[in-house]
């Protein structure tokens, strides 16, 4: 599908239910109570009849708004972008001179900050693209950056990205919207720049006629707006969170950790976190003072009463009359234990509906001192990031791979690309005094070569690393002898 016409609808229609859902999802993720207002305003009753705290009309002017938010949302995709990429990914190929590039391109770009912000967007709106790019200005080598969901329009076969079209509007100092589009396709990168409305792509105008994509038009070229990329595979890959989509059954996009859906639960934790505040507000301590305790500044200028003041003149009260004539403290209770029981109880519910452990949120009282315990508490977590984690690698294989074609393409023409293999991280790593004493007991057992002992301390190592380690490791012990049976000496 080439890039749209002139005029055409945008975003495009065919998106629309996607796109609505992701605005959901951003409402929560952002935390924001405008974007959260305005997703509820027009669905402010939920199903059980009950209407939503973020549902509800307000009168700006009456009062300032008391809603509480608590950031659950965004605490659940930062939590899941951890357990992917808070430690990097090992990126490995044959080839050395090209496994010295990979490095070179991991440390230089920043790759693993880019998957653990690429991961944190998945697992908030169900999905991310990864895309490729290079700028000669700032750096000669190719970019992986990251592109949220609602700003691409896929093309997609089987399941398989085969074609996608990013966008953005770019800044306007009128009613016009003007929108950039970049289009990816196996071989080929093509910008568009279009002059249009709100809801219409408007008219194709040449990339000059606005400033923030003038100099494309300069490095594109003589096809025109169209950038050949010297290699046969696509520059972008599309990363779903997990499938399937629960509200779009048969849709190729994944869902988000929301889409259990949690929604209902969020808007209930914000209930109660909204009651206690108020609660709380509501139970400071106030003084009932009649008027004659009040001191009187004159016509117009109202009256006060000073709570430090130790002596007061003599008041003209009867000394029969007690009732309504005293100083009177107001204060109600604050119902603390009632609102932490139904706040812990909703957390707890919402992250399991998400799929994580409640240690993985420090829900769990339970103390864990090894690695193997927290692995064992956070079982669910870790079967989330397994699933996670198989969505990730092909994608992450293949666009790796294309970004080494494009590196040899236009940059280091001495390596040999390969797709690389990726090995995630360890979520926990294991301690040492732990992991010697576990190596020391299967050793005491005989149920482990030097080789398993040099890759269970090391797992980030390759073959190579491990193999030199533990010939080093023979030869010091003097375990490096060859075995006469094999060696021919009884022969």
């Amino acid at each position: 599908m080439p890039l749209p016409e002139n005029g055409a609808p945008w975003p495009p229609p065919a998106l629309a239910r996607q796109y609505r859902q992701i605005r959901i999802d951003d409402a929560w993720y952002s935390g924001q109570h405008e974007r959260l207002a305005a997703v509820y305003r027009t669905s402010a009753v939920r199903g059980d009849g009950r209407r939503r705290l973020w549902g509800r009309d307000r009168d700006q002017q009456a009062a300032p708004d008391q809603r509480l938010h608590i950031p659950l949302p965004g605490d659940i995709a930062g939590s899941s972008a951890d357990l992917l990429f808070a430690e990097p990914p090992v990126l490995t190929v044959s080839d050395s001179v090209t496994q010295d590039r990979l490095d070179e391109l991991a440390a230089s770009d920043g790759i693993a900050n880019a998957l653990l912000e690429a991961a944190e967007v998945c697992a908030a709106l169900g999905g991310v693209y990864l895309r490729i790019t290079w700028d000669r200005s700032l750096a000669d080598r190719p970019l992986l950056t990251s592109v949220h969901p609602d700003s691409a329009v896929p093309e997609m076969r089987w399941g398989r990205l085969t074609a996608v079209t990013f966008w953005h509007e770019l800044t306007s100092t009128s009613a016009t919207v003007w929108r950039h589009l970049e289009r990816h396709s196996p071989g080929w990168i093509e910008h568009a720049l279009y002059e249009g409305s709100p809801d219409s792509l408007g008219t194709r105008v040449p990339l000059t006629e606005h400033p923030e994509v003038a100099d494309l038009a300069d490095s594109l070229g003589p096809e025109g707006d169209a950038l050949a990329t010297g290699i046969d595979r696509l520059t972008a890959a599309y990363v779903p969170n997990i499938r399937p989509d629960r509200t779009n059954r048969g849709s190729a996009f994944g869902r988000s950790d929301y889409g259990a859906p949690l929604y209902d639960l969020f808007d209930a934790l914000d209930t109660t976190w909204t009651s206690w505040v108020r609660d709380i507000r509501l139970a400071r301590a106030r003084l009932l003072v009649p008027d004659g305790y009040l001191r009187d500044h004159g016509p117009g200028r109202g009256a006060s009463f000073d709570s430090d003041r130790e002596i007061w003149t003599l008041l003209n009260i009867p000394p029969t009359e007690q009732s309504g004539t005293g100083i009177t403290l107001s204060q109600f209770a604050i119902r603390v234990d009632e609102h932490e029981r139904t706040s812990a109880a909703t957390t707890r519910q919402a992250v399991q509906s998400a799929g994580y452990s409640l240690g993985t949120f420090g829900l769990d009282d339970q103390a864990a001192v090894t690695a193997t315990e927290v692995r064992a508490r956070d079982r669910r977590s870790m079967t989330t990031r397994k699933k996670k984690a198989r969505y990730w690698s092909p994608e992450l294989g293949d666009i790796l791979y294309a970004m080494l074609l494009l590196d040899r393409a236009w940059f280091t023409p001495r390596i040999v690309p390969e797709r690389p293999g990726v090995t995630f991280g360890p979520v926990v790593s294991e301690d040492s005094a732990s992991l010697a004493q576990t190596l020391a007991l299967l050793q005491q057992a005989q149920a482990v070569s030097t080789l398993t002992k040099v890759q269970m301390l090391h797992p980030d190592w390759d073959s190579i690393a491990v193999k030199e380690e533990t010939d080093r490791i023979l030869t010091e012990t003097g375990q490096a002898v060859p075995d006469p049976m094999q060696a021919g000496a009884l022969d």
